[in-house]
């Protein structure tokens, strides 16, 4: 079974951070710079929070909401969830719609070795039961029997 490393070393394990004093401009230049929807929060090496796009879909309508001079820190979520890496691929699935969360931190001997989407979740869900179809595909083809059908012994 896909375990939660298994997706890391597939995908990367580039875990992209910002510093917590940095505004909210700041990262979205480095989100769009980056590619990605979702930033994590440090502060002081350690990750304390994740702020994504619609964080600020939220944050835009809050009173006082300054891109330019509101800081990331003040308006991250925290706490960042994390995931063994020994998770499967269900129980990441089962993570993500029981919290109602998008992105799941990776955590391997104390330490975080990659982070995860639902869409990187659900393309190795995909992946895996596509796998498994065409293994079930083989087993049911016309040739596969062919092989075992009974053959009239020679006199």
């Amino acid at each position: 079974m896909v375990t939660a490393e298994d997706i890391v070393n597939e995908k990367g394990n580039r875990i992209i951070a910002i510093q917590a004093d940095a505004t909210i401009h700041e990262t979205l230049l480095t989100m769009i710079n980056r590619n990605v929807g979702a930033i994590l929060v440090e502060k002081e090496g350690a990750i304390v929070g994740i702020w994504t796009e619609r964080d600020l879909m939220r944050d835009t309508v809050k009173a006082g909401f300054d891109p330019t001079r509101s800081k990331v820190g003040d308006f991250m979520v925290t706490p960042v969830i994390a995931a063994p890496h020994t998770d499967t691929i269900f129980n990441l699935m089962d993570k993500f719609l029981g919290l109602r969360i998008s992105h799941l931190l990776v955590e391997k001997e104390g330490r975080h070795i990659g982070f995860l989407s639902v869409g990187d979740v659900m393309k190795a869900i995909l992946q895996a039961k596509t796998d498994e179809l065409s293994t079930l595909n083989t087993m049911v083809s016309w040739d596969y029997y062919e092989d075992w059908r009974w053959q009239k012994p020679d006199k």
